[in-house]
């Protein structure tokens, strides 16, 4: 493989990844203006339309919500060329990543459906969420290995990989918390949608246990010695960004938690998370060996 074909599919997927993490966004911003049913049905948007109705009431959040599908069409195109251009370059170690991400959005689709249908129920909203963020790991892996191809590594019993082993379950652990705040929390995406009915506050306190908990395994994880370099750097990295993203959750929740402040906590989750999927891959992935 040449390396200018190498550079272009680094950049495809790069823009894939990119895609992934914006369509978080942007579902972010759906639930934060009101406008998950601004689109009432599904796949059309409202009738028998498939976009926005001129004049229609609140015409504005449909074209959010329609704004939102839109992406997925995008993110469909950018699966597709990064499919294509893993079948040109021949890189068989790349073929069930690639083919996992167009599963993954076909089955974003139809819980997008479900969530439509079920008036926003908390639980598929949270599933949405969950969901991208595995495609979110899966685009970075597929990032990584077109860069340097890599093989697995088999982790072992000694604390470095318990930690290593640690570190991304307690990851998705405060991840998936978070979700649940979210769905007992104001911002339900329409004033009428349905909550999880648990105590915010009490739900609030023990997602940011879990993030100082997640703070001091970090940190146990950055001093171990037998770390590699690499991933005390990553590790340094994350460990400042899970920080900033604890003192924004702080600032959200004190404040009442305002749309904007909201906004940036749902970009920090992602940003947080594509870092710690890169320290998991430092560890349990090796440069392949060549024969």
């Amino acid at each position: 493989m040449s390396e200018f074909a190498r550079k272009w599919l680094v950049a495809i997927l790069r823009i894939l990844l990119i895609f992934q993490t914006g369509i978080v966004l942007t579902g972010g911003v759906v639930r934060l203006t009101g406008s998950g049913l601004g689109c009432p049905t599904w796949p059309e948007c409202t009738g028998d339309s498939y976009t926005p109705v001129h004049g229609q009431i609140e015409g504005f959040k449909s074209w959010i919500e329609f704004g939102n599908r839109l992406l997925t069409f995008a993110l469909v195109l950018a699966c597709a060329l990064s499919i294509l251009a893993v079948l040109i370059s021949k890189r068989k170690d790349l073929r069930l990543l690639v083919f996992g991400q167009f599963a993954g959005i076909f089955g974003q689709a139809i819980l997008g459906g479900i969530t439509v249908l079920t008036d926003l129920h908390p639980l598929p909203v949270a599933g949405h969420f969950v969901l991208s963020i595995i495609l979110i790991a899966g685009a970075q892996s597929l990032l990584t290995k077109a860069k340097t191809p890599y093989e697995r590594v088999r982790l072992g019993k000694n604390p470095m990989h318990a930690l290593s082993r640690g570190h991304i379950g307690l990851t998705f652990i405060v991840i998936v918390a978070g979700t649940i705040v979210t769905g007992s929390g104001p911002h339900a995406g329409d004033v009428a949608s349905p909550r999880f009915g648990f105590d915010v506050q009490t739900i609030a306190w023990l997602h940011a246990d879990l993030v100082i908990a997640l703070l001091g395994l970090s940190l146990a994880y950055v001093i171990y010695a037998l770390t590699p370099v690499a991933t005390k750097s990553l590790l340094k990295f994350f460990f400042l960004a899970a920080l900033l993203q604890g003192a924004i959750g702080y600032i959200q929740y004190f404040l009442g938690l305002p749309e904007l402040i909201v906004a940036l906590h749902m970009l920090g989750s992602t940003l947080v998370w594509i870092i710690a999927w890169k320290v998991w891959l430092s560890i349990s992935r090796q440069p392949q060996r060549v024969n």
